[in-house]
C-alpha cells in the first residue's frame, strides 16, 4: 500500500482534498505533538463513524454520536493526553468548545466537527482545557495536504504507541483510501479500535459509507482482543471527500476499505503493550460464524492461555479448557488444535508431540477445528507478559 505518485500526501492526507496537521500543545509530559486535526476540504463532506459500546464513554464519543447522525462531517478534532472521560460537565462543555472554535477556524457548523480524545480517564481540569484550545489555534494554520502533515497527525494521537500507524490504498481506478490510527492497550471494542480516521476521495453518499464502515470494522477491529478490555473513548470515523470524481464499484471499494482495516488492525496488535507474541486464533469447522468468533475470543481472553504463549509453552489443554466455557455448538472431545503448523490434538485427544512445536517467532498461529460446521473466524491477540503488566501498573504515574 502506498500514497499515488501524484500526491504528496500519507495516511489521512494520501486521498485528495484532505489537509491535516499535527501540532505540541503540552497536554502529554513527553511532549511532542497532541493535538491532531484532518479538515475534510471536499466537494463532499460524508461521513460515518462507529464508537465503543461501553456503556462508560468519554465526552467526545457523546458529543460526536450526536454530531454524525446527519451523515455530515468536515473535520475531527483529536487530542491524546487525556480521555476526557468522567470529567462531568467541565469535560462536556470542553468538547463543545473545541468543536465551535475549530468550525469557527474553519468556516463551519460545530455540528460538522467530530471530537475525538485518548489518554487517562477522570483527569481534566483548566489547564487540560486551555491547552486542547491552543492546539486547535495552532493546527488551523498548520493545515496542509502533504505528507509531513499526515505523519505529523498520527504522532499527534500517541499514547503508549512506541509507532504511529497508517495505512493507504490506491485504486487503478483513481480513487484512494488513507488512515491513521492508535492504541497499543485497552484493544477489546465492541465496533471500534482505540482513534481512528479514515480518508476517501471516492464519490460515496453516507449511508453507503455507513455500510461499508460497518463491514469493515467487523472483519477488522472488531476481531481484535488483545487484552479482553473495552475502552471509553474508541472511535473510528471514515470521511469522503469525492474529490476524485470517481463513483468506485461497491464490491472494489469493499475490499479496499477491508484490506486497510485488517492492515491497521494487525499494526494495532503488533504493538500492543509489553507483547512478545503476535497471536492467530482461527477457527474452522464452526456450525456458523457466531459461535467461530465466540470461541475465537474466549481462547484470545484466557489469561492462562495468554501466559503459556509467554512461557513458549504449546499447553493445548488450555485451549479446549477455554472453549469448552462457550455456548458454541461442538462436542469438546471431537475438537483438534494446531499451533504454529503441528496438530498437537486431534479429536479431544494428544496428537503429535508438543516438542515439534517451536514458539519461540513472535507471530503465533493457533487453529482450532470445532468439526461442527463450515463456519470460520479469527481473531488476533497477544501474549501476557511481565512487561503488559509492569507497564498498566504504572500508568497513570
Amino acid at each position: 500500500m502506498s500514497a499515488p505518485a501524484e500526491h504528496a500526501g500519507v495516511g489521512v492526507t494520501a486521498p485528495l482534498g484532505f489537509e491535516a496537521a499535527g501540532v505540541a500543545a503540552g497536554l502529554k509530559a513527553s511532549g511532542g505533538p497532541d493535538v491532531a486535526l484532518v479538515v475534510n476540504r471536499g466537494p463532499l463532506d460524508a461521513a460515518a463513524a462507529v464508537f465503543t459500546s461501553n456503556r462508560a464513554k468519554a465526552n467526545p464519543v457523546i458529543w460526536s454520536q450526536e454530531a454524525i447522525r446527519d451523515g455530515r462531517a468536515t473535520a475531527i478534532v483529536l487530542n491524546s493526553g487525556g480521555a476526557n472521560c468522567f470529567t462531568g460537565a467541565f469535560g462536556f462543555q470542553t468538547t463543545h468548545q473545541t468543536a465551535e472554535l475549530a468550525a469557527e477556524l474553519l468556516g463551519t457548523s460545530a455540528g460538522d466537527v467530530l471530537v475525538a480524545s485518548t489518554g487517562l480517564i477522570g483527569a481534566g481540569d483548566e489547564a487540560f482545557r486551555s491547552r486542547v484550545l491552543d492546539g486547535v489555534r495552532a493546527a488551523v494554520p498548520a493545515l496542509a495536504p502533504t505528507r509531513e502533515a499526515g505523519e505529523a497527525a498520527s504522532l499527534a494521537i500517541m499514547t503508549t504507541d512506541t509507532v504511529p500507524k497508517r495505512a493507504e490504498f490506491v485504486s487503478p481506478e483513481g480513487w484512494t483510501i488513507g488512515a491513521m490510527a492508535k492504541g497499543a492497550g485497552m484493544l477489546a471494542p465492541a465496533l471500534a479500535t482505540m482513534l481512528v480516521v479514515i480518508t476517501t476521495d471516492a464519490a460515496l453518499d453516507p449511508p453507503q459509507l455507513d455500510e461499508h464502515l460497518r463491514a469493515a470494522t467487523r472483519q477488522s477491529f472488531d476481531r481484535l482482543d488483545s487484552d479482553g478490555c473495552m475502552s471509553t473513548n474508541d472511535h473510528v470515523t471514515l470521511m469522503a471527500s469525492g474529490a476524485s470524481g470517481v463513483v468506485p464499484h461497491r464490491a472494489a471499494f469493499q475490499e479496499a476499505l477491508d484490506a486497510v482495516t485488517r492492515d491497521l488492525a494487525q499494526q494495532l496488535m503488533r504493538d500492543a503493550e509489553g507483547a512478545s507474541h503476535d497471536i492467530t486464533i482461527e477457527v474452522v469447522g464452526a456450525a456458523n460464524e457466531d459461535d467461530a468468533v465466540e470461541v475465537a475470543r474466549a481462547v484470545a481472553r484466557n489469561n492462562l492461555f495468554k501466559a503459556a504463549a509467554f512461557g513458549n509453552d504449546p499447553n493445548w489443554g488450555r485451549v479446549l479448557a477455554a472453549i469448552g466455557t462457550t455456548r458454541a455448538a461442538f462436542d469438546p472431545y471431537d475438537v483438534d488444535v494446531a499451533i504454529n503448523g503441528v496438530r498437537v490434538c486431534h479429536a479431544g485427544g494428544p496428537d503429535r508431540p508438543r516438542e515439534e512445536v517451536d514458539m519461540r517467532p513472535r507471530a503465533m498461529h493457533l487453529r482450532i477445528g470445532l468439526n461442527a460446521g463450515r463456519a470460520t473466524a479469527t481473531v488476533w491477540t497477544n501474549d501476557l507478559t511481565h512487561d503488559y503488566v509492569h507497564e498498566n501498573s504504572a500508568y497513570s504515574s
